[in-house]
Order: C-alpha cells, then sequence, then structure tokens
C-alpha cells in the first residue's frame, strides 16, 4: 500500500509502509548512508503527515519484513496480544501520540496495552514526538525487575560498574571495582567486558567477583560480557555465571551475524534459570543494542535504523531480561553523526522499550571520531535521568581503557541522582550504609569512614 501527503502544490508519494517510517525518521546519518532518508525537511514533515493518519491495525496486517522469512517477526506476530491491543485498536499512530501523552494515560494504562504493541507501533508513534514528548510518556512507564536486588523503581537510578581492562588483569580490574564501589556504584550489576572470549580467563574473572560478593554480601549480580555460547560453556563448567550476556538486534540476519538465534537465546535462558543464583527474582538476562547493527550488517532489509533498534526490544521482551541497554554511541558517527543524533537515538530508545515493558537503561556514550563531547553526554544524561531510566554505565574516568570509547563516570553517576534525587536499589543502598560508603540521605561518607573496608579489600585481592 503506498501513501500520499501534500504540502501546497507538491505531493509526495511514499511506495509503502517500510519508506514511509524511513522518511519520517529525525535526521541521521545511518539512515541516509542506507539512502532510504528524507531528501529535505519538507518531505520528512510530508511522511510525517501521513505517519500520523496510518491505523495502528496496519501494523499487524502489513510487516515491514515477511513473517515467512524472518523469525523477529514472527515472534512479534506470534506474540501480539489481540486482548491487550483492544483498547487502543481504534487508534492512528498520531491519536496514539495523543493518548499517550494525555495526562489520563497513567502506568496502569501503559502496563495493560504492553503486550498488545508491537516494536513498529511504537516506532512509529516515536518519529512523531518532540524529546519532551518522549521524556513525559516514557517517565510514566517504569519497568522494574530483580535479580539479587530490585532495579526499575520509580525514583531510583542504578549504575552498571564497568571495570574493564585491556589485558584481563584480574588485580587492574578488582582496583577499578573497589573504585567504583567506594562511589556507591554497581547496583546494577558489576560487568565485565572482557579482551578475549578464552574459557579460562573468563571463569577467573567470574570466580574472583564472585568471591568478593560473598565475602563482603554485596547485594548485586555479576556478568562477563562474553558471547553467549561462552556463556553456556562457562556453565556447564560450573562458573559462578549470574546475568547472562548477549548483543540482539531487530533482525534473523542481523541476529545470525552475531552468532545467535532465538533458539540459542532459549538454551542460555533455561541455563542461566538451571543455577537458581537470584535471591529476590530470575530476571537474569542481560542484552545490549545499538541503533545501526542490521545496517552494518547489511541486514536491515529497507527499514530504518531506529525501527530495526525497535525490534530488538521484542527478542530481549521474550526473555524477561533484568537489564537491556542502548549503546547509543558506540557503533560511530556513520550511524549517529554528532551529538544531537546521539541525545535523540538515546530517546527514542528508552522510549519504546519502556513502552515495550523493556527495562531500559544506556550507555550514554560516543566514539572519539564523533562531532560530540562530554557535554553532549552530560545533557543525555540529565535528559534520561528525568525521564526514568533503569540504569546508566560506571566507567572510570568515563574513558574505557579496553573499548577506547568515552561513557560516564563514577562522577557523573553522583551529579544526576543530586541534582534529581535519586536513590539506588534499595538492598544495595541498605549495603552501601552498612559499610559507611554512604549515609541515610545516600549522600558519600568521608573517606576516613571507608578505609577500613577499603584497605581490607585490597589486603585481600592483593592489591599494593
Amino acid at each position: 500500500m503506498s501513501y500520499t501527503e501534500s504540502i501546497g502544490s507538491r505531493t509526495y508519494r511514499f511506495a509503502d509502509l517500510k519508506t514511509l517510517l524511513a522518511k519520517s525518521s529525525p535526521q541521521r546519518s545511518g539512515d541516509q548512508l542506507a539512502g532510504i532518508a528524507a531528501a529535505s525537511e519538507e518531505e520528512r514533515v510530508a511522511a510525517k503527515m501521513a505517519l500520523a493518519q496510518v491505523p495502528l491495525r496496519t501494523f499487524l496486517n502489513d510487516p515491514l519484513i515477511p513473517y515467512e522469512s524472518d523469525e523477529v517477526t514472527r515472534l512479534i506476530i506470534d506474540e501480539h496480544s489481540p486482548q491487550a491491543f483492544a483498547e487502543i485498536s481504534h487508534l492512528t499512530v498520531g491519536d496514539f501520540r495523543n493518548w499517550l501523552l494525555s495526562t489520563a494515560t497513567d502506568t496502569d494504562a501503559l502496563t495493560r496495552i504492553t503486550q498488545g504493541l508491537t516494536p513498529e507501533m511504537v516506532a512509529a508513534v516515536s518519529k512523531l514526538m518532540r524529546n519532551q514528548d518522549l521524556i513525559a510518556a516514557s517517565r510514566k512507564r517504569p519497568v522494574i525487575t530483580r535479580f539479587r536486588n530490585t532495579v526499575g523503581l520509580p525514583g531510583r537510578m542504578s549504575v552498571r560498574l564497568q571495570p574493564n581492562h585491556p589485558t584481563d588483569d584480574v588485580k587492574g580490574i578488582a582496583a577499578s571495582m573497589l573504585d567504583g564501589l567506594m562511589y556507591g556504584c554497581g547496583d546494577a550489576l558489576i560487568g565485565i567486558n572482557p579482551a578475549s572470549d578464552n574459557l579460562a580467563a573468563i571463569t577467573k574473572l567470574l570466580l574472583m567477583i564472585d568471591d568478593f560478593r560473598q565475602r563482603y554480601q554485596v547485594p548485586t549480580q555479576s556478568c562477563v560480557l562474553t558471547h553467549v555460547t561462552s556463556t553456556i560453556a562457562a556453565i556447564e563448567k560450573g562458573a559462578p555465571v549470574d546475568l547472562v550476556f548477549q548483543s540482539i538486534a531487530g533482525t534473523e540476519k542481523a541476529n545470525a551475524s552475531f552468532g545467535i538465534s532465538l533458539a540459542l537465546l532459549q538454551e542460555a535462558y533455561d541455563a542461566g534459570l538451571s543455577l537458581k543464583r537470584g535471591t529476590v527474582g530470575s530476571n537474569l538476562m542481560y542484552f545490549e543494542t545499538g541503533q545501526g547493527s542490521a545496517l552494518s550488517a547489511d541486514a536491515h532489509f529497507g527499514v530504518d535504523q531506529q525501527t530495526c533498534e525497535a525490534r530488538a526490544y521484542a527478542v530481549a521482551r521474550k526473555f524477561k531480561p533484568f537489564l537491556v541497554n542502548t549503546v547509543v554511541g558506540f557503533i560511530g558517527p556513520e550511524y549517529l553523526y554528532d551529538g544531537k543524533q546521539i541525545t535523540r537515538a538515546g530517546l527514542e530508545d528508552h522510549f519504546c522499550g519502556k513502552l515495550l515493558g523493556v527495562p531500559m537503561g544506556c550507555d550514554i556514550c560516543y566514539t572519539n571520531h564523533a562531532e560530540a563531547d562530554q557535554d553532549d553526554m552530560d545533557n543525555l544524561l540529565t535528559l534520561l535521568g528525568v525521564a526514568g531510566i533503569n540504569f546508566i554505565m560506571g566507567v572510570p574516568g568515563a574513558d574505557d581503557v579496553m573499548l577506547n570509547y568515552q561513557s560516564t563516570s563514577f562522577h557523573d553517576a553522583l551529579y544526576v541522582r543530586d541534582v534529581l534525587g535519586l536513590r539506588r536499589a534499595p538492598e544495595f543502598e541498605e549495603w552501601l550504609e552498612s559499610m559507611q560508603i554512604i549515609d541515610e540521605r545516600g549522600a558519600l561518607i568521608g573517606a576516613s569512614a571507608r578505609q577500613p573496608l577499603l584497605e581490607g579489600a585490597r589486603d585481600w585481592m592483593g592489591i599494593a
């Protein structure tokens, strides 16, 4: 089905729904690289006007990627709930935007319709929204998950402590981990990107974190972000695996480029569940995504990068994850050119994920060849804090020495918690207070009070 819209004397024609969505997207370098972006701002406006008139039902009847050839499309269609959709089934995309922003639409209403939404619906409505609209709507939709602590409660924001090291040196990782804990970070997880997929090295890192966690009774969870097949192998060898990690994308072909399928993710999920390591809940999958991943694998099928990204959240939702992280600026300026595009993408991803019931966090980041800087990251950090982001990254100095990109630091987490009054996960906050790292208000206690813990941990880890 084609779509048309007139502006003045000029009429714009859009060949199909896929084209209409692509032309409606805010400007970004990835869609331009793919040759699917609007040729002018006027064409973009015309596409938005046409998109606003499309009934939400259309997305169920006109899949962007054929049902027969893509398992992600099959997942989206097969798991759609007509009952949950009934409340909004009469709306167009434009009407849906108005419904989302209405003061009468609250958390209960957004929760009721979650299983009735498809990624394409939420991607479409996001294209009609300003940044403030994305913030206002996503703030109304908390997504709460539990493993050893509780993440996503309103008024709280967690931090992934990311103590990476270029050679996987255990002492170096331990030193960064202690540094982050002393700043009150680590309630989302302690997560290491390993320099290699060597099973022995991965197991050594898992044992180190688990030994520390048990010694000091830290109510958090660990993860070594290796390929899911390596995690399954580690589980089979008896390694102390908490969260099971995998990068995912929004098409079957893109996931195949990562070496995964839905069946493999199910195997990994079942393996993680079999360990029964959660204490307050059983959400245990940790997924990372990023706009442009399908395009970079030549697996986007002409679908715009933001819609492909939203489709990845349907994959995530299938496995009841503890955390989902959009690594928003990591892929590079070929896909998100500058700070403005990175900011917009981060807000879109958070909005789409939350509406789909996914526990969204964001690695607020950029590569050193992007037209972005730390001021841009400060802006996005603040906006996502207001929007109710579940978690952010805590990287020593905001500069990851293994992955060589710029993210957010332990100090950035202190800033956003202070200015927005955000607390940590309740179980982790209670532990920090018992260890005299923070006071009852959540503020850091002076270094002298923390010194006994720091010295004891250093001695135990053999760190000078």
